[in-house]
């Protein structure tokens, strides 16, 4: 919600791209922290703990480059690393001495920060160890590190919640670390508190789990834990005045900033320009979920005002491509649909609506009832209730569709999906 209107309950900000590529298009967080790690530690095995609701996303922006370990609810971070050292030991048959890091899929760092793993892993034979970060200024929303000396690598001596700021900058006078939530232990230490629990045990009772953090339910009961200094940059991009400062321009889009502008950005997911005049200290975004105008201060309040807002998903990333609702009435849904060279949809079929695809660029076969039909731009495409369909992009083109959806009852539910023949 801190990040509205770009992202919603599919597309957390990990997955909205806005980080500049070499090649000049963008990137999200999650392809640039994949990058990071592939430059900086080889070819080690990567597993992403995500929710069932962003698997797609995952599998849309980083293909079948890493393993996924779904949680089938929201129980914070502890049940979710528990669940993936499962994983990895049941399923990917993982040794037990195999050293495990746990990192955030957000930070916006430089290289060196992931080149600093390498020596987590090798601190971390006897137990746990943190990665601590240098702060630069009194934060109120990060916790706190106290080690117990101000060399490179230091036993913890006490962990601080997130403190207001006065306390803040007494914690950093005293040599305090911000807490990264960067933690790096052999797989069989943890595995071994909570002996007895299978991958398949865990994940059949994960919704009766405790919702705890895994600060609290692990790390703070250790009496031996060593910690790792950070010097480097480190930025949590969670709010907008704090995402604006890592682009590497005032706008993306269809977007005009007059000369009379002093520290305005715009960013505009829509086809309709955005003119901006006379404005100071300003964030402007646009999508098909919404439009926010906010100045850089209050820009991290805006949570209360969006928590109120419809939750409709208007925008999603899938594994085949990704669709975008254009308009919304009482008995239709009209979406553009966007499928990647070589991909295609489920094959499946609606109980409760008709609709209609009107090809409006690249080449493909669309598949009714079990038979194949060349498609290209211009041409029409009526599915009737009840009909069994799929459409697949040809494997050098991408397929846009408008796809309009008509019925008294059209929800999510209402598909069922069938093995192709």
């Amino acid at each position: 919600m801190r990040l509205f209107p770009l992202s919603n309950d599919v597309r957390s900000k990990q997955f909205i791209k806005i980080f500049p590529t070499q090649n000049g298009d963008r990137e999200s967080m999650l392809q640039r922290v994949f990058k990071q790690i592939r430059r900086t530690l080889g070819n080690v095995e990567i597993t992403i703990a995500t929710a069932k609701s962003q698997v797609s996303s995952i599998k849309n922006q980083l293909e079948d480059q890493i393993e996924i370990s779904i949680e089938p609810a929201r129980r914070d971070t502890f049940p979710a690393i528990l669940l993936a050292a499962a994983f990895l030991r049941d399923i990917k048959k993982v040794s037990m001495n195999e050293s495990i890091i746990v990192c955030p899929i957000d930070p916006y760092v430089e290289d060196e920060f992931f080149e600093s793993f390498k020596t987590l892993d090798i601190i971390c034979s006897d137990g746990i160890s943190l990665l601590g970060i240098e702060p630069t200024y009194p934060s109120a929303k990060y916790g706190y590190i106290i080690p117990a000396t101000q060399e490179k690598i230091s036993r913890v001596k006490m962990f601080k919640e997130k403190p207001d700021e006065k306390t803040a900058a007494r914690y950093i006078r005293d040599g305090a670390l911000w807490n990264a939530g960067v933690f790096a232990f052999k797989l069989g230490w943890l595995l071994e508190k909570f002996p007895n629990r299978s991958h398949a045990e865990i994940l059949a009772d994960y919704e009766n789990l405790q919702k705890i953090s895994f600060d609290y339910a692990v790390v703070e009961k250790e009496k031996s834990i060593q910690v790792l200094r950070f010097s480097g940059e480190w930025k949590d991009l969670g709010t907008w005045n704090t995402l604006v400062e890592a682009l590497d321009t005032n706008r993306i889009g269809n977007a005009v900033i007059d000369s009379s502008c002093e520290d305005v950005h715009v960013i505009n997911e829509l086809s309709s320009p955005i003119l901006c005049m006379g404005l100071r200290d300003v964030i402007v975004a646009a999508s098909s979920s919404g439009i926010l105008v906010t100045d850089k201060k209050n820009s991290s309040y805006i949570k209360k005002h969006v928590e109120k807002f419809s939750r409709e998903v208007r925008f999603a990333e899938k594994s085949w491509g990704s669709y975008e609702v254009m308009d919304v009435d009482e008995s239709s849904l009209t979406i553009k649909v966007t499928l990647l060279p070589n991909h295609s949809m489920h094959y499946h079929a609606h109980e409760f609506r008709s609709e209609v695809w009107t090809v409006i660029s690249g080449h493909g076969v669309c598949t009714l009832d079990g038979i194949d039909k060349k498609i290209s731009a211009g041409d029409v495409i009526e599915i009737p209730i009840g009909c069994k369909h799929s459409v697949r992009a040809d494997r050098d083109s991408i397929l846009k569709l408008i796809e309009v959806q008509c019925g008294n009852e059209i929800s999510v539910e209402d598909k069922i999906k069938f093995d192709k023949f």
